[in-house]
C-alpha cells in the first residue's frame, strides 16, 4: 500500500531539516530557505501535472475537489467545505496535521515551505487556469486555512 501524503511529508520534512541545516551553514539561513522552497514547489507543480494528466479530460476544481481525500488521509485535514463547483471551491481547514507535525519534529520554521508553499504551485501544474488565493494558515497561527481556488474561463489546461 502506497504511504499517505502525509506520511510523505514526514519522511519528506526530517530529510529535508538535515538538508537545512547543512545549506544554512554553508551558504546562510536565506539562501538555504530560498534553495529549498525552490525545489519543493518544482515537485509541487510536477504532482499537480502528473494529477492533471490522470484526468479523463481537461481538469477543473470539480475534480481537483474529488481528490482532497488523498491529502486527508490519515485525518491529516479536517476540512469544512463552504462551495464547490467546477470553477469554484472554497473550504476552510481546522485540523492540519501536517502542520502539527512539523512541529513535533522540529520543522516547524520551513513547515511553510514544505507545505504551504505547495499549494498554489501544485495549481501552477495542475491548471494554469486553477488560481488559489489564502489569507491565513495553521502554521502561521490562524485558527484556520482559508483555501479558495477558483478556475479562469481564459487561460488553458495543464503546463
Amino acid at each position: 500500500m502506497p504511504a499517505t501524503i502525509l506520511e510523505r511529508r514526514r519522511i519528506e520534512a526530517e530529510f529535508a531539516l538535515n538538508l537545512m541545516r547543512e545549506m544554512t551553514a554553508r551558504f546562510g539561513e536565506q539562501a538555504a530557505r530560498e534553495t529549498l522552497s525552490a525545489a519543493v514547489k518544482e515537485a509541487a507543480r510536477a504532482f499537480g501535472r502528473q494529477l492533471a494528466a490522470d484526468e479523463a479530460g481537461e481538469p477543473d476544481l470539480e475534480t481537483f475537489a474529488a481528490r482532497l481525500p488523498m491529502w486527508q488521509a490519515d485525518d491529516a485535514l479536517q476540512i469544512e467545505v463552504l462551495e464547490a463547483t467546477p470553477d469554484k471551491l472554497a473550504f476552510d481547514v481546522h485540523r492540519c496535521r501536517y502542520a502539527e507535525m512539523y512541529r513535533e519534529i522540529g520543522a516547524a520554521h520551513i513547515g511553510d515551505i514544505l507545505s504551504c508553499e505547495r499549494d498554489g504551485e501544485f495549481c501552477v501544474g495542475y491548471s494554469r487556469r486553477m488560481k488559489l488565493t489564502r489569507t491565513q494558515t495553521k502554521m502561521q497561527g490562524a485558527s484556520h486555512c482559508d483555501f479558495r481556488y477558483t478556475l479562469d474561463p481564459e487561460d488553458g489546461g495543464p503546463q
